[in-house]
């Protein structure tokens, strides 16, 4: 899927060209004219339709409100309600709305949602939107194929407008200071962690995120230390696999040694501040962060770098790491909530979100500009997909309890193991027997 983006670092300007498409009146034909009153009529009805972004906060939400403005401004008919849900309870708020009826006209939609959404009827099929987009060419389509090919019907449901990468955030300043080597290997990793730790000045090596939402972020680290590149394996999850209890044990047992004792609980935002006040030297989160470092720091004190190559020497990454928008289907308004998906994914809108969230567009025309050629993460992130020792890993994302087994099982799974209350070898058996009873319910479906 992300073949356009390994070109980044060469990428070469592309000509932007506006189809100006008019419609003109026959003069002649008082059906015609009939007609055309009539989509005027239409067109001129002032609508309001609700926008729910998941991951609200001081960072993200004046990017949505500058975009808001501008589709406004181009479409006066029609009002964007903006409504910001906090990151980490964002999808228990969906469930709610969808179980009441009472969606949002268009929204945030992940990859790991749609199947879920969609078997529960949520979501409307955008199939027919996107092929009479005149910018559709324009879009990944690798992006547009994963989307669809995750969802039950193999329809499409979310149009991505960025890309993401996890990678480590590091204090190279501090490093520098301490006489530290940045790390490139696990090993330098773990002995960097302990090396920059010093609880008599409240510095440690590194934050974790011991709370709410941080289940997607271990697994990438789980399957990037072991290289293992099949999340499910003749109807198993490989989650347990000793590769990952060997890196737990590592991972999970910095925790009050090389981390501060605040990180069972920490979620998003703790852990951001953490790293922000200097409080830790590293940080695990994706290049999407970029936008809060680059207002905490000077560019000379944080520099992101590549998860370390796997125990194998191969590089893994998760595919499908992006963010889209769907529909909803108790909308009464989905061509107005169109009109702002495609507004979006243009290039003004695409390279002004990715550029201050500091993500990846996925809208060609964006390629060639100099903030994307020349912004370091975003080149980092480009080297990882371009390195020929790649490799992705995909996610169960069409088991309809996938994110539920992330939120229920693995969260409060990690709190137990850090509390001392279950083994690493429990937490991780627990989560792969919740993978997979869900595969072998989902395999029972599918033969029916």
């Amino acid at each position: 899927m992300y073949k356009k983006l390994l070109k980044l670092a060469g990428v070469s300007s592309l000509a932007a060209s506006l189809l100006l498409a008019g419609c003109g009146k026959d003069s002649s034909s008082a059906s015609s004219t009939t007609k055309d009153k009539a989509a005027k009529t239409e067109s001129d009805e002032k609508v309001t339709i609700t926008f729910w972004d998941d991951n609200a906060g001081p960072q993200r939400t004046p990017i949505w409100e500058k975009i808001i403005k501008d589709f406004e401004a181009k479409n006066p008919n029609i009002t964007v309600d903006y409504v910001g849900l906090p990151k980490d309870s964002s999808k228990s708020k969906y469930d709610t709305a969808i179980a009441a009826n009472d969606t949002p006209d268009v929204a945030i939609v992940y990859p790991q949602w749609i199947p879920e959404f969609v078997m529960r009827g949520a979501l409307l099929p955008l199939d027919s939107y996107f092929n009479k987009w005149d910018e559709k060419g324009k879009i990944d389509a690798g992006s547009i194929k994963f989307n669809k090919d995750i969802a039950p019907d193999k329809k499409l449901y979310a149009v991505s407008f960025s890309q993401n990468q996890d990678i480590l955030w590091v204090r190279p300043d501090l490093f520098k200071a301490a006489n530290v080597k940045i790390p490139e290997t696990w090993d330098e990793f773990f002995t960097a962690a302990e090396k920059m730790t010093d609880p008599s000045k409240n510095v440690y090596g590194f934050t974790l995120r011991g709370g709410v939402g941080g289940s997607f972020q271990l697994q990438r680290m789980m399957y990037a230390y072991s290289g293992i590149t099949d999340y499910m394996k003749n109807g198993k999850s490989t989650i347990n696999d000793p590769k990952h209890v060997e890196f737990l044990k590592k991972y999970l047992g910095m925790y009050k040694k090389y981390t501060p004792q605040s990180d069972i609980n920490a979620d998003y935002k703790t852990m951001m501040a953490t790293f922000g006040t200097g409080i830790a030297a590293m940080v695990q989160h994706n290049i999407g962060s970029y936008g809060e470092n680059a207002k905490a720091f000077k560019p000379e004190q944080f520099q992101a770098i590549p998860l370390p190559a796997s125990m194998k020497g191969n590089y893994v990454a998760e595919g499908g790491n992006t963010v889209g928008l769907g529909i909803f289907k108790g909308t009464k308004h989905a061509d107005d909530a169109w009109k702002f998906i495609a507004f979006v994914n243009s290039k003004e809108s695409q390279s002004y979100w990715n550029q201050q969230a500091g993500q990846i567009p996925t809208n060609s025309d964006t390629f060639g500009e100099d903030w994307v050629k020349q912004a370091p993460h975003i080149q980092t992130a480009a080297n990882v997909y371009s390195n020929p020792k790649t490799k992705l890993y995909i996610p169960p994302f069409y088991l309809p309890e996938y994110s539920t087994i992330l939120n229920t099982v693995v969260d409060p799974g990690v709190q137990e193991v850090l509390s001392g209350k279950k083994t690493v070898e429990q937490f991780l058996d627990e989560w792969a027997n919740a993978l997979n009873e869900a595969q072998k319910k989902y395999d029972e479906h599918m033969k029916k």
